[in-house]
């Protein structure tokens, strides 16, 4: 039944094009990425679980080679069972538990790395996939209008020389063409990678919406992944050092012995040991361990510096991208739609065909700048939303 609907759901795909909240959530559920992290969970679930435990007793065996009419002839069984000093066990299981928390967030971490460069390759993509639309529409029109001037006006050299220019045009647009078509191709690889399905077809639609203002964003920061995650560190570290400390404490070994005689009474052994800390290699340990902590923090503060300066620049393109389109869309693009127009009429009745080249070629980048804007502006703001630990 599973197999039915996954095939349903690929052929869907292929007909439709599937959302971005639909790659993401299906990609969330499959990545090996995010799988082996889970099982580095379970794997440490299973530490903890005998991070407190004894270790195993020792059981030994000896006999010596005297004869059985001497009173030392004898052979002797041994249990041996070490108990480590008080706190190191339970010291054990919180390092195993913070390994957990870090291991925890270094999911959520992932998961939302992952969803940011699904984001960013899907808008990607439908930058793409516009500007190809464009150009398309654009090579179309010019071929109208070459027919168009062709078919009304007399062919002198001058006019010649404007056919000329305007094949050379559609060259070129041929050649964005082939281009974006590799790139298109190229990026759905990368998507269908990221996302560890195959992707043929997106169904998204993008524009630029209201700029939010620098504090409502910055505010979300306070959930950034990438901070949480020095703190479970430090966490662990500090753990780490408190176990040190304990291993500065002697382990006690208790023992019990049977020995048994052929001809004389059996008689019963018991013994106490220490192993004698006296070398200062838990004094290194522990001092190891306390400039690890010291590196932990260390890295927090530079973690910090390096999420406001990338929330920073983050904010300062979206804004800036946000202009470039308002600018385009409000003020360019209607300027030279009316002289396109004009130029465009004038073309049946001998027009001057370079000048209507001219304005194409000028209103086709405008209409590139616009679409690089919304895709530029939704990727900051994608970027942004991953800062603040954001999976949607």
């Amino acid at each position: 039944m599973k197999n039915i609907f996954l095939t349903i759901f690929v052929l869907a795909s292929s007909l439709y094009g599937l959302t971005l909240d639909e790659i993401i959530t299906r990609a969330l559920d499959k990545n090996p990425s995010l799988e082996s992290i889970i099982h580095r969970i379970e794997v440490n679930d299973s530490i903890i679980d005998i991070s407190n435990q004894f270790s195993n007793p020792t059981l030994s065996y000896a006999q010596n080679t005297l004869d059985d009419a001497q009173a030392m002839s004898q052979k002797i069984l041994t249990l041996q069972q070490k108990l480590p000093f008080y706190g190191k066990r339970e010291n054990l299981k919180k390092i195993s538990l913070a390994e957990k928390e870090v291991l925890t967030t270094s999911l959520e971490q992932a998961k939302v790395n992952l969803v940011n460069k699904i984001k960013n390759q899907v808008y990607t993509i439908w930058e793409l996939e516009n500007l190809y639309k464009i150009i398309n529409s654009y090579e179309e029109l010019t071929k109208q209008n070459i027919e168009l001037f062709q078919s009304y006006t007399a062919t002198s050299d001058n006019q010649h020389m404007g056919i000329m220019s305007a094949e050379l045009t559609l060259s070129d647009l041929r050649i964005q063409k082939s281009t974006l078509n590799a790139k298109i191709y190229s990026s759905y690889a990368k998507l269908s990678y990221l996302s560890s399905f195959e992707v043929k077809k997106i169904d998204l639609e993008l524009s630029v919406g209201n700029m939010p203002g620098i504090q409502s964003l910055e505010a979300g920061l306070v959930n950034n992944n990438s901070i949480s995650l020095r703190d479970k560190q430090i966490d662990k570290s500090k753990a780490v050092l408190e176990s040190a400390k304990t291993n500065n404490y002697p382990d006690v070994n208790v023992l019990a012995a049977y020995s048994s005689r052929n001809n004389f009474d059996d008689f019963m052994t018991f013994g106490v040991g220490i192993n004698l800390p006296i070398y200062s290699t838990e004094d290194y340990k522990e001092e190891k361990a306390r400039k690890s902590t010291l590196v932990a923090k260390s890295l927090k503060e530079d973690t910090q510096i390096a999420v406001d300066s990338e929330f920073k620049n983050a904010y300062s393109q979206m804004k800036s991208a946000y202009e470039i389109y308002h600018i385009v869309h409000d003020e360019a693009l209607p300027q030279i739609e009316h002289m396109f127009e004009l130029t465009s009429s004038s073309i049946a009745t001998g027009g001057d065909l370079f000048k209507y080249i001219d304005i194409l070629i000028k209103k086709l980048k405008l209409e590139q700048k616009s679409i690089a804007a919304i895709a530029s502006y939704n990727r900051y703001i994608a970027n942004i939303s991953s800062l603040s630990g954001e999976l949607k």
